[in-house]
This record gives structure tokens, sequence and C-alpha cells, in this order.
């Protein structure tokens, strides 16, 4: 579970992804109209005919286990001074997958954004207003903080790709013995050259201690952030221009590891995001401790 905050009027709403769904705290936004009665206020909502409709129908669109019958009791009994009706009695009795109650540290209800929405406008139509531009914005900003940037960030590591693998045909091969359906060696050989002094390990190792993600074709340096990929371009250039140099590949390692770790250093204290290393749309890992989902 992935979490952020949404701050509307100065209340902050918690919002979070599940599965392939986005979760407002109906109980965070409850606080606009009373912050000492938001369970009194959510149930008031609920008991109306025009919400159990659309949560209703929310459900029949997207739950294909929702209990029917039962919603049909519901909506019935909805709009009657008598009938009243709970976040949690609602999932219980449905088989609801749109509301949530949850305990905890960030316990409250909980309801896909669909629905959150709806509650904005029943709680005040300037309120959602607010809530809606609000949730625009961390929405723009998570696809220019993240997608944005690791969709090009592979542009970093091939920006100096063909001038390292050019000074490996070129400087290395001239003065090796290898067969040419062979040379694949040299240049695999170089590539981990940079994936130890940059990542700790060769890209075989890597896929052995991840066959899950080899098996859909990835490699070390797709999960890798920013920073490293950016490094990586670094490393490539100045290995190149060592290997014009003719200098002994140890001493070339040393070097490389040595810049690398510094360049960490300076860019992970500098951008903490850039460090961040994404395994998928929804997971995100620092360097050395997993981010909460």
């Amino acid at each position: 579970m992935s979490k952020s905050k949404l701050n509307v009027n100065e209340i902050e709403i918690v919002l979070y992804k599940q599965n392939e769904g986005e979760f407002i705290s109906l109980t965070d936004m409850a606080k606009f109209r009373d912050s000492e009665r938001t369970n009194y206020i959510i149930q008031n909502w609920m008991r109306t005919r025009s919400t159990i409709e659309f949560i209703g129908l929310w459900e029949q669109l997207h739950n294909p286990n929702f209990k029917r019958i039962e919603f049909d009791a519901f909506r019935n009994e909805s709009g009657l001074n008598s009938f009243t009706l709970t976040p949690k009695k609602w999932i219980e009795t449905t088989n609801a997958i749109g509301i949530i109650s949850k305990s905890g540290r960030y316990g409250g209800t909980y309801a896909h954004k669909d629905i959150a929405f709806e509650f904005a406008s029943w709680i005040s139509p300037t309120f959602k207003l607010y809530l809606i531009t609000e949730y625009q914005r961390l929405k723009e900003v998570e696809t220019n903080q993240y997608n944005l940037e690791w969709n090009v960030k592979r542009i970093l590591s091939k920006t100096n790709y063909h001038i390292h693998t050019d000074a490996v045909k070129n400087f290395i091969l001239p003065d090796k013995n290898y067969e040419k359906d062979k040379e694949w060696i040299i240049y695999a050989e170089e590539a981990d050259l940079l994936n130890v002094a940059l990542f700790n390990c060769t890209a075989k190792d890597w896929r052995i201690a991840n066959p899950a993600l080899a098996k859909k074709s990835m490699n070390i340096r797709d999960i890798a952030s920013i920073n490293e990929l950016a490094i990586l371009s670094n490393l490539e250039t100045i290995n190149a221009q060592m290997i014009k140099e003719k200098i002994d590949k140890n001493i070339r390692f040393t070097k490389l590891k040595e810049i690398a770790k510094y360049q960490l250093s300076v860019l992970n204290d500098k951008d903490f995001m850039k460090a961040l290393k994404k395994l998928n749309d929804n997971i995100y890992v620092e360097r050395k401790n997993k981010l909460k989902k």
C-alpha cells in the first residue's frame, strides 16, 4: 500500500493505493463539517437513497461478487426515518469493495476516489472543487516526478553507450586474440566492470538473485535509480577514455568504484527522490530499505 496526503483547506486527507484503486479517507473529509463527529456525518450520508443508489451502482460496475439482493433491501429501506447504515454493515452485508473500514494508525472509513468525490459533493460543492484541484495537483506531481523521469531515465545510461562500446571494440579487441563471434565476451566484461563498480554485482549474479525479474527480461539497470543511471552514464565516458589511454583494467576498476561511491554520496544526499528505485508503477524502494507499498 502506498500512502500520500492531500491538503484541502488546511485539512490533511489520507490517500492510498490498494491494488489498482485509489482510496481517500472519508473520515478526514468529514472533518470539514465537524471534526468531533466524523462517524455520524458519514452515517448520515450513507442513509440517503441517492447515496445507496450511487454506491450500489458503483459496486455493480466494479465488483462481480457484490450481493445485489442485500443491496435491494438497503435501497428499499433508505430514506426512512428509522433507517441507519454504517460503513461496516454495508461492507459485511453486501460484500462491497468501494468502501473500506480500517483500524490502526491510519484507521477510519475510506472510499474509492469515485465514491469519495460523491461524498465531497454532499459535504460541500466548494469543498469538492478544492479536493479535486488538490488531487489533480498531486497526480501531476507524481507524473512529473516518477513516470516521466523513469520513462526518460534510460536515455542517461544510453547517452554514452556507443562511445563506450566503440572504445571497447577499437582499443581492446585489437590487442586480443578472440574470434569475431566471441566479441560479446569483451563487451560483457566491460559492462560488468561498470556493474560491479556501481551496483556491486555482475549482470549474471543479479539475474541469478532475481529470477522473477529476469524472466520479465529486466536487468540490473532497469531497476536502477535516476541518480545511479546518471552516474552510470558518467562511468561509461570515463571508462571509455581510460580504455583509450590503455590503462590496466584493475586500475580502471579501482578508479571507477571510487568515482561511483563519491558521486552516489553527493547525488543521493542532494536529491532523495532520485535515489529511489522503481520496481513497478506502485512500488519504489530506497537504496537499502523498502518503502511501504
